[in-house]
């Protein structure tokens, strides 16, 4: 494509495509920017200019949504798909190549405001949380990369273009829970988010290469089309071809499923996900609510036609995974007393919601439904998971402690904090008429109408949710009065993340209030939008395919989750909101479930058991014996050959011409006494 025809294209609908390239463009400068320069030139302006650059993303993208879902993105009522700058990239044959190009539809153009919305509120309330930091402008370059790399991902237009902005997505997740590389437990924790993550993309990748080769094309409109029409050779050819009893079509989607699994903390690749709390409490909001573990829902949802229509068994396996990881993390988050931890397995939980909720679409529901409700609850999500992670910091900045124990009686000192982080907690816990209330009962809607089992689990579980988030937030709000002078002389001890002891932006009891008001803003904005967020209409939403689907809200079906989330609410109440030793008697009658779910049912110690004992014994001693001895040895042994034989041939080229005269001399006669036998 030439630079006229980009030109051309950015006239395209809406006012141009100019501005949504801008999008990812923008951070991207930003992190080029305070990579290279920010240590020399803006150490002190760093988070300023990353703040500002956002701030242009986001409003750019709310331009874009205006545009798209009001003015020029519905024709004959159905949202159609925009393609934009198609670029070919690689060109390996005639007809066969990698574009790069950008992609707007409803669930891309939603996730472009998710994106920048969140990530704009991470980076001022950063300004106060991280002011005072010794690599201030590395954290903003590191947290512009991850935004444009999640952008980047979002606006992809081919799978393995998403591929590529799905690893700088790891990448970048790497830098920035590991930002305080002094710690062993960073480090630990972002190696180990980064080496679990790729084994899950080493299937992502797998399955890119099994679609693509059967549909002949990596560009998503195609590739979905060829593999949903029952009269496509293509999708005929990859449901006949088979391995171990699956077609190629099945194994390429759980191979992609896997990807997404991986990044969503999924179970069983969830294990990172924990230990992903060592980064920078803002790093934890953008990604959990926006950026990292939503990118495999939105996978997910991207090739949601060819799981329902093609191969609707694919889906129901992910169906069946997001409803056990939801249940499993709401019964290990009931145990925990790191906040950020409750609050990861409270992620867990919700993403499964999403995943399930995409699964009984294709499961005999009506059609769409839970397509819907996924995406309404991805958006609503984002709103209120943000500001529990970014309440937690502030409870964080304040205490100097991660630990329940550390906390109690805090509303009276963080009157912002405790008023957002209730709202928070009410919308999580599904409180009408909170945005979490609306987009979880139209989850639980889907799952009624498709899969009773489903749905059971998720009423169960949506009343485990309403359980530990109020369990939380009376543990640091209630139950006790704050002593910060005991805390002060005792929070060394017990404090697992740096910033929590981090003096320079501590501005706790003694310090002039509980949070600047870069930190409060923050606060207040997704408080408010948390409240107002599920009233935004979703319905008329399409599909990545172009197809219309729609959403419904009943009365009657919200019954049932408001009485298991009050009844949550309420058991909470009773055993939390004052000291006393109800916990202690129920965690005793029910020792070993309580124990299991401390340990988080010893998940990490079967992989911890798997790889050394199974996968080191089994697989990597054989393997360093056969590199060691075969292959080794057999480079070794030419190696020894070659030196030998040069010892035994060197007096051949010894450079003294005596002895190539006796050489040449002893030749001739031989050849003279070989032509006079022969004759």
């Amino acid at each position: 494509m030439t630079l006229l025809q980009i030109s051309e294209t950015f006239k395209a609908p809406f006012g141009g495509l100019g501005a949504v390239v801008l999008i990812p463009v923008l951070p991207f400068l930003c992190f080029l920017l305070l990579g290279l320069f920010g240590k020399k030139h803006f150490a002190k302006s760093g988070g300023i200019i990353g703040t500002l650059s956002l701030a242009a993303s986001a409003v750019l993208s709310l331009w874009t949504a205006y545009n798209y879902f009001f003015v020029s993105g519905k024709v004959n009522g159905v949202y159609r798909k925009i393609e934009a700058l198609k670029i070919t990239w690689l060109e390996f044959a005639p007809g066969v190549s990698i574009d790069m190009g950008l992609l707007l539809d409803p669930i891309s153009v939603m996730m472009l405001v998710v994106v920048t919305f969140v990530s704009l509120m991470v980076h001022v309330y950063s300004l106060g949380y991280m002011k005072g930091e010794e690599r201030f402008p590395v954290y903003y370059s590191f947290l512009s990369l991850f935004t444009f790399s999640m952008l980047g991902l979002v606006l992809s237009s081919n799978i393995f273009q998403i591929y590529i902005f799905w690893e700088l997505v790891g990448v970048s997740s790497f830098l920035l829970i590991g930002y305080y590389f002094e710690k062993p437990s960073a480090v630990a924790a972002s190696k180990k988010a980064f080496i679990v993550t790729r084994f899950a993309d080493l299937g992502f990748l797998i399955g890119i290469l099994i679609l693509s080769f059967h549909a002949e094309t990596l560009d998503f409109g195609t590739l979905i089309q060829r593999l949903t029409d029952s009269n496509s050779t293509p999708l005929h050819t990859a449901a006949a071809s088979s391995f171990i009893g699956l077609s190629a079509l099945t194994w390429g989607l759980l191979l992609v499923f896997m990807g997404g699994a991986g990044k969503s903390a999924m179970f069983p690749l969830h294990i990172w996900l924990p230990d992903a709390m060592e980064g920078p409490t803002p790093v934890s909001a953008l990604i959990h609510a926006a950026t990292m573990v939503v990118a495999g829902v939105y996978l997910v949802a991207r090739l949601f036609p060819v799981f329902a229509i093609s191969c609707p068994g694919a889906l129901e396996v992910v169906m069946y995974v997001g409803a056990f990881s939801a249940l499993f993390a709401a019964v290990v988050a009931c145990t925990q007393t790191d906040i950020k931890r409750v609050l990861a397995y409270s992620t867990m939980s919700q993403i499964g919601y999403m995943m399930f909720a995409l699964g009984v679409s294709g499961y005999g529901g009506e059609s769409g439904l839970g397509f819907t409700a996924s995406m309404f609850h991805l958006f609503t999500h984002a709103m209120f998971k943000a500001l529990l992670f970014l309440g937690a910091g502030a409870v964080i900045h304040y205490v100097h402690s991660n630990e329940m124990g550390d906390m109690g009686g805090l509303r009276k000192y963080m009157p912002v904090t405790h008023l957002t982080f209730l709202i928070a907690c009410l919308a999580i816990a599904g409180v009408p008429p909170l945005s979490g209330f609306f987009s979880k009962e139209e989850i639980l809607t889907a799952a009624f109408h498709s899969n009773k089992l489903i749905y059971g689990i998720a009423l169960f579980t949506a009343g485990l949710t309403a359980f530990y988030m109020f369990r939380l937030y009376f543990s640091i709000f209630w139950k006790k009065e704050y002593n910060n002078h005991k805390n002060d002389l005792n929070h060394k001890g017990h404090i697992e993340h740096k910033e929590a002891a981090v003096s320079p932006h501590s501005e706790g009891k003694g310090h002039g209030g509980e949070a600047p008001m870069t930190m409060k803003l923050p606060l207040m904005i997704l408080g408010l939008l948390a409240v107002v967020a599920g009233f935004v209409p979703f319905g008329n939403f399409v599909s990545s395919d172009g197809k219309a689907l729609h959403s419904e809200f009943h009365l009657t079906m919200a019954i049932a989750p408001i009485v298991f989330g009050l009844i949550g609410i309420a058991l909470a109440f009773v055993m939390y909101k004052r000291e006393n030793n109800l916990p202690a008697k129920i965690s005793g009658a029910l020792r070993g479930l309580y124990q299991s779910a401390l340990h988080k049912f010893y998940v990490d110690e079967v992989y911890l058991f798997v790889t050394k004992k199974i996968v080191f014994n089994l697989i990597g001693r054989p393997s360093a014996w056969i590199d060691k001895n075969a292959v080794n040895g057999l480079v070794d042994a030419g190696g020894m050959f070659a030196q030998d034989s040069s010892e035994e041939i060197r007096v051949w080229q010894s450079g003294k011409v005596q002895s190539y005269a006796i050489w040449f001399l002893a030749g001739v006669l031989g050849l003279v006494l070989a032509f006079v036998y022969i004759l």
